[in-house]
C-alpha cells in the first residue's frame, strides 16, 4: 500500500509486553530487558510523532505489576525516575505533549513530582499527545470514575437522569481523549490484560510477535498496514 492511499490512525494505544523475555533470550538480568525497552520507548515516542499521529498511549506500569518482586518493582521505579527527566527533552524536542492516566498517588512522592513536572513541561506543545498509563488498570478505572460520579450525584453536581456514556466518559482518566483508532501488542499474547476496557470497544487490534525491545518503526508501519486492510464500518469508515 502506497504512502499516499495509507492512512494513520489517529490515536495507536500499544500494550508493551516482551522486556523480560527479551532479557531471557539475551542471557542478561529482567532490569536489562525494561531499560531496553524503554530505550525502544524513547525512539518509538519521536517516530509516532514523525509519522503524524495525534495520541500515542503505552501501557507502562499496570496496577498488577505492584505483585512482581520487590526487586523488579524497585528496578522498575528507578528507571521511571530517569527517563521521565528524558522523555521531558524528547518530548519538547519533537512538540509533544505528556499526559499521564491511572492513580499516581501509590508512587514515591519524588516520582508524582517527577510526573508532575513531565506534564506541566510539555503542556503548551501543540503536536502529539504522549499518553502515559501508569499504576493504571481498566477496572479500576472505571471504579474510580464510578465512584466521583455518585458522589456529584449525591452532592447535587450530577442529575443522574442526566448519565449517558459521554457523561461517564468524562470522569474517566480519558476524557477529552478520543478512544484508540488501533491497539498494538508485542509479544504475541492475545489478551486485553485490562487495558483501556472502556476506551478499546471498537478499537481495531493488531498482536505480533516481536518483543518490545526489538520494536521499530518497521513494526509501527506493518501495524499501520494491517489496520489499513481491514474493514472498518463503524465511526463512518469502511
Amino acid at each position: 500500500m502506497d504512502s499516499e492511499s495509507r492512512q494513520i490512525p489517529a490515536h495507536i494505544a500499544v500494550i508493551l509486553d516482551g522486556n523480560g523475555r527479551w532479557a531471557k533470550r539475551k542471557g542478561v538480568p529482567r532490569a536489562m530487558g525494561h531499560k531496553a525497552g524503554c530505550e525502544t520507548l524513547e525512539k518509538m515516542v519521536e517516530e509516532a510523532a514523525r509519522m503524524g499521529l495525534s495520541y500515542f498511549t503505552v501501557y507502562g506500569f499496570s496496577t498488577e505489576n505492584w505483585k512482581r518482586s520487590e526487586e523488579e518493582v524497585g528496578a522498575l521505579m528507578n528507571l521511571f525516575r530517569y527517563y521521565m527527566v528524558r522523555i521531558i527533552k524528547i518530548a519538547n524536542d519533537n512538540n509533544v505533549r505528556v499526559l499521564m492516566i491511572g492513580d499516581k498517588s501509590r508512587f514515591a512522592p519524588d516520582i508524582i513530582e517527577g510526573i508532575d513536572r513531565m506534564v506541566e513541561s510539555t503542556r503548551q506543545n501543540t503536536g502529539m499527545t504522549f499518553v502515559v498509563a501508569v499504576n493504571y488498570g481498566g477496572r479500576d478505572e472505571i471504579v474510580r470514575a464510578a465512584k466521583k460520579l455518585v458522589r456529584d450525584c449525591a452532592e447535587g453536581r450530577m442529575d443522574p437522569s442526566r448519565i449517558d456514556e459521554g457523561i461517564f466518559s468524562s470522569y474517566l482518566d480519558t476524557a477529552g481523549i478520543p478512544d484508540p483508532d488501533l491497539m498494538i501488542r508485542t509479544g504475541g499474547e492475545l489478551r486485553l490484560s485490562n487495558y483501556l476496557l472502556w476506551q478499546m470497544a471498537y478499537t481495531e487490534f493488531y498482536v505480533t510477535d516481536c518483543l518490545w525491545p526489538d520494536f521499530n518503526r518497521q513494526e509501527l508501519e506493518k501495524a499501520i498496514e494491517a489496520y489499513n486492510l481491514r474493514e472498518r464500518r463503524f465511526g463512518g469508515r469502511k
